[in-house]
């Protein structure tokens, strides 16, 4: 395999500057993917099933499409999973309908999880303002989910125009990282692997439960990463597999630099500053599972 490296981010910028900054607006992102809301509201639209929520409310923005390209986009989802929900969804409720209410829902779980007076700050409107001027710099090339995204509104409100950009700063990031996952030569269900054996990824039973794998799929591939000297076999990766996903999290970073090299890197401190209170209060609020994150 052909090395990850190549020529370094803009000196001005620390290397992992930007990767900060996604972290903690992609938390604040990631709260409707746990949030009550989200099931409460999209159920008015009469998609019930938590799977087909979460299928609906991601996907909704590239339009009506099916069970390929969901699985394509989404790369570490079985297919199978997919496709027992899409494209039934669209049956259902238009995405139109879906965007419409998982702005709805975004809106009750900011409020819930952070509260009036904080979404009426100046430090929300401000931190919306840094975030949207960041897209400036992302590119729809190669990068489907975050182009789909980009062509919706932004929302007029401060804090549902922040959570819209830490969304288009996601997927941007996500989908550049599809691409280093390929090159690294980790299929969807490695990769899931591998990041849980970090330590920093979902337990598997969050990933059996939300990407339809099974224990063993789940054991098949660590044998197949154990196979290339990447893991132990059993919960941890070995040194080979360490320096492979940090190589992969840098190549991403690489990819993922243009937003946050126009930004500056002041306005990438002050704004992973600001992101760090709101995704640490929403943490505080219970946003997420206690046993979400883990090795096993």
């Amino acid at each position: 395999m052909t090395s990850l490296s190549p020529p370094s981010p803009a000196a001005s910028l620390h290397p992992r500057a930007g990767r900060r900054c996604h972290n903690v607006l992609n938390s604040l992102h990631s709260t409707h993917y746990f949030s009550p809301d989200t099931g409460r509201v999209l159920a008015e639209t009469g998609i019930t099933d938590p799977r087909a929520v979460n299928f609906a409310v991601r996907t909704a923005a590239m339009g009506p499409v099916g069970a390929g390209v969901v699985t394509a986009a989404f790369y570490n989802y079985k297919h199978e999973a997919v496709a027992r929900h899409v494209p039934g969804i669209w049956r259902v409720a238009s995405p139109e309908d879906v965007l419409a209410a998982r702005l709805r829902a975004v809106d009750a779980t900011l409020r819930r999880l952070l509260g009036e007076d904080a979404l009426a700050s100046p430090e929300v409107a401000e931190a919306a303002e840094l975030a949207l001027r960041a897209t400036e710099a992302c590119s729809r090339s190669a990068r489907p989910l975050y182009a789909a995204h980009a062509d919706l509104p932004v929302p007029e409100q401060p804090h549902l125009a922040l959570w819209h950009a830490a969304t288009l700063l996601r997927e941007h990031r996500g989908d550049g990282h599809l691409t280093v996952l390929q090159h690294a030569e980790l299929d969807g269900l490695e990769a899931l692997v591998s990041h849980t054996a970090t330590g920093k990824g979902m337990r598997p039973k969050w990933n059996f439960s939300t990407r339809g794998w099974n224990q063993e799929e789940w054991d098949a591939a660590v044998q197949r990463l154990h196979a290339r000297g990447l893991h132990d076999g059993v919960a941890e990766l070995t040194e080979a597999g360490v320096e492979l996903r940090r190589d992969v999290e840098e190549a991403t970073d690489r990819l993922d630099r243009a937003p946050y090299e126009h930004l500056g890197a002041a306005g990438v401190e002050r704004l992973t500053e600001l992101g760090t209170v709101f995704a640490g209060a929403a943490l505080q609020a219970g946003a997420f599972p206690a046993d979400l994150l883990g090795k096993e």
